[in-house]
């Protein structure tokens, strides 16, 4: 058997060894001529027949020789995106399987450069081709690594180590109570509780007269940090109702705490504070006048003589039993001379008229025909006026209404005496029903309705003051 024309090419076969005429490690002693005008290898004489067999055999050696050995994949990360403060979208790329199958794919991270399959990991299948995958639980403002890798029958390979960091987190703040509520200031306070991960740079609250108040409006600033904060309002109005949260800021964030709703006092002349309530359309005070300087700073008589009460036709005051402890619980009892003044309520407000007592009484649901009637009217109206406690003989109210009222007792106008502390009360009207005698309304501890009818402008009563 011959060969002939035989073309060796070195990329087909290279591990030929052209000088000693080996293929591989087998020499194999083939006499052959090289045609330099062809450029061909060709045998010089016909080989045995008991040849051939050897010369197939040394060329399946040689193409076993030529298969290339497996190696590592090769594969890239690509960028991190959709990141957000706990989690992130990851994705990778394996261009070469390195001749071998892969077995497995996937993605190591950590909070350290080069992150191996001995960190955390995500496992993304087998294949080549891109794969993807997603971070959770990240902590917030914190700096991570991330690396594809992949296997194969050789090993374990890595892509590029991507770095990136998660977004700042919100703070947590709480807004306290509002205490301290006078005319003109409160306060009030938040706690940081938490800090998004950054460093807090401001903190505070802010009010408004209108809901949801911000820092684009007043406020305070308590400093950079964490933790509980104490805040003074100030420059408020008073018997006005103002809304208020804390505030707290990061370097990403400005985030507010739950709101909380306070009415300024109401202050008179003498600086005595009083709590107001809306009924209906109008704003009543929610406690009895105490005050005993008129507006233009005159001064109210106290009698405490039972015949000089009785036999004063001008201004005049007293405590009840005249012990001026009752002040701040009960308040003043007042002849209708005083009441009749027009100076004797806070700038702005007045002594209420029986017309107005009697849209109190229709705002609280009794029957405008009712409000007209002389006596006790109504069904439950009184128990909605009177306070949940400080009633004898199980008549306090419920106080649904707000408006807080307490049995202060009276001061009769026939003869000066005091009667009936902790079952009654008596309020003035502006309004006067004859030259003797003024309208007024009562509450009892034995019912639930309210009394209206005019008595003595000598007897001495309490006053309920309505803005203007």
């Amino acid at each position: 058997m011959l060969i002939y024309q035989s073309k060796l090419s070195p990329p087909d076969l290279k591990c030929f060894i052209h000088a000693g005429y080996y293929i591989g490690d087998i020499c194999v002693k083939i006499p052959m001529h090289f045609n330099k005008h062809t450029g061909t290898m060709s045998a010089r004489k016909r080989l045995p027949e008991s040849s051939v067999g050897l010369v197939f055999m040394v060329l399946s050696l040689v193409a076993f020789s030529c298969v290339k050995d497996p190696t590592l994949p090769v594969l890239s990360t690509e960028p991190v995106t959709e990141i957000t403060v706990n989690t992130a979208k990851i994705s990778g790329i394996i261009s070469d399987d390195g001749g071998a199958e892969i077995s497995a794919r996937g993605f190591c991270w950590g909070t350290s450069a080069d992150p191996t399959i001995n960190d955390e990991i995500v496992p993304a299948g087998t294949g080549t081709g891109k794969f993807n995958g997603s971070l959770v639980n990240l902590q917030p403002n914190t700096g991570y690594h991330v690396r594809a890798f992949a296997e194969n029958s050789v090993g374990i390979a890595y892509g590029n180590d991507v770095a990136f960091a998660t977004n700042m987190a919100p703070p947590a703040v709480n807004t306290a109570a509002v205490s301290a509520i006078a005319a003109l200031t409160a306060s009030c306070g938040g706690n940081v509780t938490y800090d998004g991960g950054a460093q807090i740079t401001a903190k505070g609250v802010c009010w408004s007269t209108t809901p949801e108040p911000d820092i684009s409006g007043p406020h305070t600033s308590e400093g950079p940090g964490s933790g509980a904060f104490t805040s003074s309002l100030t420059s408020l109005s008073p018997a006005t109702v103002y809304y208020v949260r804390a505030y707290a800021s990061n370097s990403s964030w400005t985030v507010y705490g739950e709101q909380q709703t306070f009415r300024t006092k109401l202050t008179d002349i003498e600086g005595n504070l009083y709590n107001t309530v809306i009924v209906g359309t109008r704003l009543w005070m929610a406690e009895n006048l105490r005050v005993v300087t008129l507006n233009d700073n005159s001064q109210v008589q106290n009698i405490t003589d039972d015949a000089a009460w009785i036999a004063t036709s001008s201004p005049a005051y007293c405590w009840y039993n005249n012990d001026p402890s009752f002040k701040t619980t009960y308040g003043a009892l007042y002849n209708w001379f005083t009441a009749n003044t027009g100076k004797l309520c806070p700038t702005g407000w007045h002594v209420p008229t029986d017309e107005e007592f009697s849209a109190l009484e229709i705002a609280l649901g009794m029957a405008t025909d009712q409000a007209e009637l002389w006596g006790w009217r109504g069904t439950d109206h009184g128990k909605k006026m009177k306070n949940q406690t400080g009633w004898d003989d199980n008549g306090n109210g419920t106080n649904s209404s707000g408006f807080s009222a307490l049995p202060g007792g009276y001061r009769f106008g026939g003869d000066g005496q005091f009667f009936l502390q902790t079952t009654i009360t008596y309020w003035w009207s502006a309004t006067e029903h004859d030259a003797d005698r003024g309208w007024y309304r009562r509450i009892d501890s034995a019912g639930d309705q309210v009394y209206r009818a005019s008595t003595s402008k000598k007897g001495g009563k309490y006053i309920r003051c309505v803005k203007d």
